[in-house]
Parts: structure tokens; sequence; C-alpha cells
């Protein structure tokens, strides 16, 4: 199975330099990385670029301009640049162990989509926090010790507990998900009605209950550690209304995705 590793990232090359350091220490190495770049400026793509220079797998930039937030057509983008049957979606500043890539494709199943789970990295951990931190039990026992990490109960890999499917839509987020090409295809990708912050991935992950698919948890694997930044989250209305249709009209296939059909934006 091939593997296509998807980092959406918009003017944090400090953040991305760390999530793609992480990506050098992967066991199962990605088959191809794809920044997926909402806008950013000259110091991402020279982040990419050094990158590619010390791996021996794919590296694509596939950049837009900047006009806001729009995460579900740089996504769709970097989906059409991507070659991999398998898609691993990650945020440009969640750090992974090395056992992400891995941990996702082994748990890959036909009639399912993965939600990974994410460890919060507190202002005060962050200057130091690295690869290193994200696989060093005894470092991250200290930082849930002394605070620096919150919503540490998915601390600890445990493979050997069982992972939980339903079609829950509570603890959908697209900084760490996983499916296959083939469904996110039939539901024609991410809405690109979605513009601005929130529900896009909920979008998606309503469209996947409705095609058929499960949603699979683990607990205790493919956790990220999402690094702290500011943020200006303010509530979409808008977004939310879609978001209430999609849920309400009983289709999976939306008009304005991978493929533009009459009736798209």
């Amino acid at each position: 199975m091939k593997a296509s590793l998807i980092i959406t990232t918009y003017n944090s090359p400090v953040a991305l330099e760390k999530v793609l350091d992480s990506v050098l220490f992967q066991k199962r190495r990605p088959d191809e990385v794809v920044i997926a770049d909402d806008g950013s400026g000259e110091e991402t793509a020279a982040v990419v670029r050094a990158f590619g220079g010390r791996v021996s797998f794919p590296v694509l930039h596939v950049r837009q301009e900047n006009m806001g937030f729009r995460a579900a057509m740089i996504r769709n983008k970097a989906v059409e640049r991507s070659s991999g049957d398998y898609i691993i979606i990650l945020d440009g500043d969640c750090i992974i162990n090395r056992y992400f890539v891995g941990d996702h494709a082994a748990l890959a199943e036909k009639g399912h989509f993965i939600q990974g789970k994410r460890i919060l990295v507190n202002k005060k951990a962050l200057p130091s926090f690295d690869f290193r931190t994200a696989n060093s039990v005894a470092a991250l026992i200290t930082l849930a010790a002394t605070g620096g990490i919150s919503n540490v109960h998915h601390l600890v890999r445990m493979p050997f507990f069982p992972a939980v499917s339903n079609r829950k839509l509570k603890g959908i987020k697209s900084c760490n998900m996983s499916f296959f090409r083939k469904d996110l295809e039939a539901v024609n990708g991410f809405n690109e009605d979605f513009v601005g912050w929130g529900n896009e991935d909920s979008d998606l992950a309503c469209r996947f209950f409705t095609y058929g698919l499960l949603k699979k948890v683990h607990p205790f694997m493919m956790v990220c550690f999402h690094l702290w930044h500011p943020t200006n989250k303010s509530v979409n209305t808008y977004n939310r209304q879609l978001l209430r249709a999609a849920m309400a009209s009983g289709e999976y296939f939306c008009r304005n995705g991978l493929r533009k059909q009459a009736g798209g934006s």
C-alpha cells in the first residue's frame, strides 16, 4: 500500500520544520510527502526545499494564493497531486512520534476511515519540544507532571489495545486523519464551499458516514503533538449551516469538491 502524507500549513515555517523533522524518524516512512500550503511566503518554501533535499522519497509543495483560510481547497489540490492509494492528513503544527505513519497504515481497513488523537503542547513547553521529545517517554512524563502538555490520557502507545469503530461526529479533527483514496474520491473530497476556520472536516466525516464508512479510533496509537499557537477561531455561522445541511441531506457527494459540478461554487 502506497501511503501519501499530506501536511497542511500556513506561514508557520518554524513549526513546519519541526514536523518535517519528525517525519524523518518514522519507522515506516511515507511513500511521499505533499505540503498543502494555504498561501505561505518564501520562508515556508525554503523549509520544504531543504526537507526535500534530505529524503529519498518525493516531496511536493502545492501552494495556493493567500485569500484567507481555505483548508478544504488546498487539501483537495494536494490530494490531486498525490499518488498514494492511502492518504494520511496532518497539520503543519503537529509533531508525530516514530510510529505514526506505520500505525495509520497498519490499522487501515476497508469500510473505515481513521481518526487519530492529539496531545496539546502548551506555550511554556513549545520552545524545546521537538521530535526527540515526542519519542522520549521520560520527557513526556515530565512534561505531563509539570503541565507542559495536556490531554495526556493518550500519552502511552499501547498497540495491543483494541480499536473501536462508530459513526459519531464527536472528536473529528482533520489535523490527524487517514482514508483510502477511492473513498475520498467517491464522496468528491473536501467541500470547498467551506471557507474560513471550522467544520470542513466534520462535513467530510458526515459524508463518509452517509457513504457507508465507519470511523475507526485507537486511543493509544497514531497520536500527534499539537504545538501551541495563538488562535482566532471565531464562530463561523456559514460553515455551521453548511454542516447542518449536509447532515440533513442524506447525500454523500459534494458538488464543489475534487471535481466541480453544476451548482457548485
